[in-house]
């Protein structure tokens, strides 16, 4: 599944120093479009979002009901609720927690999260980040439309130990003035680093590290899809 020529200990010194890195291609091709193509279309999408100051998923059947000026009033009412704080909108499936759930059992994306904690994937890991200590890989699928967002946040987590963050990206074409960008901040709330979600890329950053994704305007042409988790212990 991962690109033939992708070696990660070209990427290890890179990482070390700068805590962060973008790779491309990641994937072979055809697993890559596989993978765009059940996201694109066999994925039950449900919302992520933080409401009233708590975290939560709406139930699958609440969020397929709704109409598309409900979803954009719920989405106007969340980034209102947002200022000054940390908050998020988009759609998501809880790869981890459907797998143990037996839920959608034909889906690819179970086989995806097998892959990511196969023996394999976990070498990579360690390997290019140079943190031995990883043991397993967490992930949901990620699609990102006009009015979603993800505010300022440093991924820190000490229960989950969280060591590294990724976003493999799966959109052809997206262009930078959609929104949707990874942004890096200082300390001080400045952009230092901004990475693109072209297609095929491994966006990888070490946790804790401040950053957002940008929303998504009304004029994207296409949805923001991803698969993004952590490399824990």
């Amino acid at each position: 599944m991962l690109d033939l020529n992708l070696d990660p200990y070209l990427y290890r010194k890179a990482f070390a120093e700068d805590g962060r890195l973008q790779i491309q291609p990641f994937l072979q091709d055809s697993d890559a479009r596989t993978i765009r193509s059940c996201l694109d279309s066999e994925v039950p999408w449900t919302l992520a979002c933080r409401q009233s100051g708590q975290s939560r998923t709406l139930k699958r059947e609440e969020y397929a009901e709704l109409s598309d000026d409900q979803r954009q009033s719920l989405l106007h009412e969340l980034a209102q609720q947002s200022k000054g704080t940390y908050g998020f909108a988009y759609e998501s499936y809880m790869m981890v927690k459907a797998y143990k759930e037996g839920a959608d059992p034909n889906l690819l994306l179970h086989r995806i999260l097998e892959y990511l904690n196969s023996e394999e994937f976990l070498f990579f890991a360690r390997s290019i980040t140079g943190i031995d200590a990883i043991r397993r890989v967490s992930a949901q699928a990620t699609r990102y439309r006009s009015g979603h967002f993800l505010r300022t946040h440093n991924d820190h987590e000490p229960s989950e130990g969280r060591q590294a963050a990724y976003v493999i990206n799966l959109t052809q074409g997206w262009k930078s003035d959609w929104g949707g960008l990874l942004h890096f901040t200082d300390d001080g709330g400045k952009v230092v680093d901004t990475f693109h979600p072209s297609w095929n890329t491994l966006s990888l950053f070490r946790v804790p590290q401040p950053h957002f994704v940008s929303a998504v305007h009304g004029c994207a042409e296409a949805d923001r899809l991803a698969i993004t988790g952590w490399f824990e212990a």
